[in-house]
């Protein structure tokens, strides 16, 4: 069976808004990395609380325009963009 765990995306001053699902934090991370506007010479700071803890595991990231893979189905455009994320701490909330 899966274990997929919720990961609730924060801002600043610690409000939380929009949820996004992974086995692994670095999934989710990438998933809330293909919505945001950070580029690779401009990271933006993705902030992902597991929901029923108190671990906030704080990301670098971007997305970046690339050419689709060779074998990419027809519905696909010739250039798509790919999330890029990078671990940078782990915070404990009080």
């Amino acid at each position: 069976m899966s274990n997929t765990r919720n990961f609730v995306l924060r801002d600043e001053d610690g409000n939380e808004h929009g949820v996004f699902t992974g086995k692994q934090p670095r999934q989710a991370a990438l998933k809330a990395a293909n919505r945001g506007s950070g580029t690779k010479a401009n990271p933006e700071i993705i902030r992902l609380r597991e929901r029923g803890t108190k671990k906030v595991h704080v990301f670098k990231a971007w997305k970046e325009i690339v050419d689709a893979p060779k074998n990419r189905p027809a519905w696909m455009p010739e250039k798509i963009s790919k999330p890029f994320v990078k671990k940078e701490w782990i915070e404990k909330l009080e």
